[in-house]
């Protein structure tokens, strides 16, 4: 590791400086360490392709996932890209390495009825109740990650025009619409924010009146699933997963989709083809007088 540490520190600064979310350069630091914890006599300047497979290889020995293998082959891609623009290194040693390929799995969603559940209305006059119903319908309302929904400033949404501008992975802005309910919602929230918070300049606050923290975010969702008896399954990405499978089943439209949930690539939006297949398939077998209905 001391051969990589002061490499990596500098990555990591730079990923700050890019407003990663804390997450994401927890999971970057965590793969560059285990490749040095590979490649212990190696400068990372002195890294091959060989060696890159060579570590790649044997975690998938020790019973890595796929998922993570690839997670990782990414992380790595990007650290040796970053000493290739400082000029460290002269090729990236990751390029033309793949992962193992792994079962596919479909990102979870929420039919639109659970949806419906957990956004009915609130009665509760509870500012915080009123705070996470706001949240939540302007997640599901514009497919938000989990980092763009805490880091919304007031400023950020135009409720006159019905859009939102939000900062998402590396430190890229787009507008995104967002629909009636979810603007009423936040008419709601804002009317009673003040009860919270006077100077904080974050559109959604704690208890405390300080920016929310991701973590309430994942706890106030799965508390509400279980009120609303949707389950335990829901985390703050299954309401963006669900945004986009609903509108893709609705409009057909993956460019539309792909722009609005701010992929860099369409191929990560198609995913939500599979999803949009799976429903279709589903009607079939209950309607089609040949289809062979599933046990």
């Amino acid at each position: 590791m001391p051969l990589f540490r002061a490499a990596l520190d500098d990555y990591l600064a730079t990923l700050r400086g890019r407003n990663y979310s804390p997450r994401s350069i927890a999971l970057y630091d965590e793969d560059i360490r285990r490749l040095a914890a590979i490649l212990t006599d190696i400068a990372p300047e002195s890294v091959t392709t060989h060696d890159i497979r060579r570590a790649l290889a044997g975690l998938h020995g020790k019973g890595y996932a796929a998922k993570s293998l690839a997670r990782m082959l990414s992380a790595w891609r990007g650290f040796y890209a970053h000493l290739g623009r400082q000029g460290r290194v002269r090729a990236n040693p990751c390029l033309g390495v793949r992962p193992p390929k792994g079962p596919k799995r479909l990102p979870h969603t929420l039919s639109p009825d659970e949806m419906g559940r957990m956004l009915s209305d609130v009665t509760d006059d509870d500012p915080m109740a009123r705070r996470d119903r706001a949240m939540f319908e302007l997640m599901y309302s514009s497919g938000l990650r989990l980092a763009e929904l805490v880091g919304l400033d007031l400023g950020g949404i135009d409720l006159a025009q019905g859009e939102a501008t939000v900062t998402g992975k590396g430190r890229k802005t787009r507008i995104v619409p967002v629909g009636r309910l979810a603007l009423e919602a936040l008419r709601v929230w804002l009317a009673v924010r003040a009860q919270v918070s006077r100077d904080e300049h974050a559109l959604f606050v704690g208890a405390r009146g300080q920016r929310i923290s991701p973590r309430v975010v994942q706890a106030r969702l799965k508390r509400l699933a279980l009120a609303r008896d949707v389950g335990q399954r829901v985390h703050p990405h299954a309401l963006r997963h669900s945004f986009a499978s609903h509108v893709l089943q609705s409009s057909g439209d993956l460019r539309a989709v792909q722009e609005m949930l701010g992929h860099a690539s369409l191929s990560t939006t198609q995913v939500y083809t599979h999803l949009d297949y799976q429903h279709l398939a589903q009607v079939y077998d209950q309607a089609h007088p040949r289809a062979k209905k599933k046990t």
